[in-house]
């Protein structure tokens, strides 16, 4: 593996320059934005047809995805793209399967132990991707990436985390950061200001569970939800990125006091009543659809679920803001994020139907940034888009987390994104259970410290 281990530095690089090419609002683009326009336009008229032509054979190609919600705008994009190819090319029919996240993982799971991958399935980056990397179940995109000017479409240095020995085995939907949304009449019912500190995010979650009000929407039945919280908090208490880094070089471990300081702060946010009844039985979606529906204050997420807030009924009328995660106990930068690059499109080395399989990816991700814009669904998004968010329609908070990413600093990648997926899963459990139950912080540490000295 060559790049399994990714730096944080080149998410930087990234997001810095899709700031740069989004922010213009119709004052021009870089080379890389004039190039991934090109892309989008040499291939807007239908597909190229290498992997189909002179073939009337009937071809069904499986599509496994993570767009399940109708009232995301990603769910209906999907759909139009799909229209469109399977419109060009009637033999071909593209079968979704669509599912949550956490429910996409344990399937993946299941059928990459019986070989039997869809044609394209999601992947995470970097470590999450590599078993099934080094259990050679994907196809190099090396070539189809470079057909009709895709691979000039993505933002620097994006790929590298889905690149392992020289090949690229995924292309990611997302380049995100982590924020927090906030309803801003729920806000003013309760009489709560934007926290400037952790401090006073707690004390902003206990004035609005006096009022009545679901004060952070959480979708923990989902894992990951919990621990990318909970590892913003780390990289406050860390006093900056690399915790996990220091820990696989030897020069921290889990027991380390910034860690049971982050373990310290999460617990307290939970005892305040910070999360609503039974938050680990609400799945990714449902929990959003608590904040997009106007029943929770705060959302904290990547800057992926932008699209979703910014077409929900809580955005009416410009109800939505957003603001840093704030430093705890005095430590930390607020210009210092949790880093997203996406999830990620990859192709099952034994598709029945290779050379189609790889005609569609290509044609679905060219089109990809252009539909997405169309349907507010563009902010976070991997690829350079060129176009005019303020003149499209966009809300106030779209601009706004636009805004936020002039001003990364640096950050770091989630827990399963970094560490083995045996030291992962520990650490996934071990931050859900104290959504449940208040537990001593070095026995937590001590905890996560075992597991990592066992798996590695």
């Amino acid at each position: 593996m060559a790049k399994g281990k990714i730096k944080w530095l080149s998410a930087v690089v990234a997001l810095i320059t899709a700031f740069s090419l989004t922010a213009a609002c119709g004052g021009g683009t870089s080379d890389g934005g004039n190039k991934g326009n090109q892309g989008n336009q040499s291939n807007q008229g239908g597909t190229s047809n290498q992997g189909n032509k002179g073939n009337n054979e009937k071809i069904t190609i499986t599509f496994q995805n993570i767009y399940p919600d109708p009232t995301d705008p990603k769910y209906q994009m999907l759909r139009d793209i799909v229209s469109e190819y399977e419109a060009a090319n009637q033999n071909i029919k593209i079968e979704l399967d669509s599912l949550n996240t956490d429910q996409q993982k344990l399937k993946l799971k299941t059928q990459a132990a019986s070989k039997e991958v869809p044609d394209i399935t999601i992947v995470n980056p970097a470590a999450q991707m590599q078993p099934f990397v080094d259990a050679d179940l994907f196809a190099p995109l090396n070539e189809m990436v470079e057909k009709n000017g895709l691979k000039g479409t993505f933002q620097e240095g994006i790929l590298d985390y889905y690149t392992f020995d020289g090949n690229l085995y995924a292309l990611p939907d997302g380049n995100n950061i982590a924020i927090v949304y906030y309803n801003k009449e729920l806000f003013q019912q309760a009489g709560v200001t934007v926290p400037q500190t952790f401090e006073e995010m707690v004390e902003a979650v206990k004035k609005l569970k006096a009022a009545g009000i679901t004060p952070i929407a959480i979708g923990e039945k989902d894992t990951w939800t919990g621990s990318f919280l909970f590892m913003n908090i780390l990289l406050r208490t860390n006093q900056g990125p690399g915790f996990l880094n220091a820990v696989l070089d030897g020069s921290k471990t889990f027991e380390d006091p910034a860690f049971t300081e982050a373990v310290d702060a999460f617990q307290s946010l939970v005892q305040a009543g910070a999360f609503q009844e039974g938050a680990t039985s609400f799945d990714y979606n449902a929990g959003e659809n608590l904040f997009k529906t106007g029943k929770s204050a705060m959302y904290f997420m990547g800057s992926w679920a932008t699209g979703g807030i910014e077409t929900s009924e809580v955005n009416a009328n410009d109800n939505v803001g957003v603001f840093k995660f704030p430093t705890v106990g005095g430590k930390g930068d607020v210009n210092e994020f949790m880093l997203a690059p996406g999830s990620a499109f990859a192709v099952s080395k034994n598709s029945k139907h290779l050379a189609e399989t790889l005609d569609f990816l290509n044609f679905f991700m060219i089109n990809y940034p252009k539909k997405a814009f169309d349907v507010k669904g563009a902010v976070g998004v991997a690829q350079n888009i060129d176009g005019d968010f303020k003149a499209a329609g966009y809300s106030n908070m779209a601009m706004d987390v636009l805004g936020l990413f002039k001003d990364v600093k640096g950050g770091d990648l989630a827990f399963d994104n970094t560490m083995n997926p045996g030291t992962a899963q520990v650490h996934l459990t071990s931050i859900q259970s104290l959504f449940v139950s208040k537990k001593d912080a070095a026995a937590i540490a001590k905890e996560h410290q075992t597991a990592y000295e066992e798996n590695n």
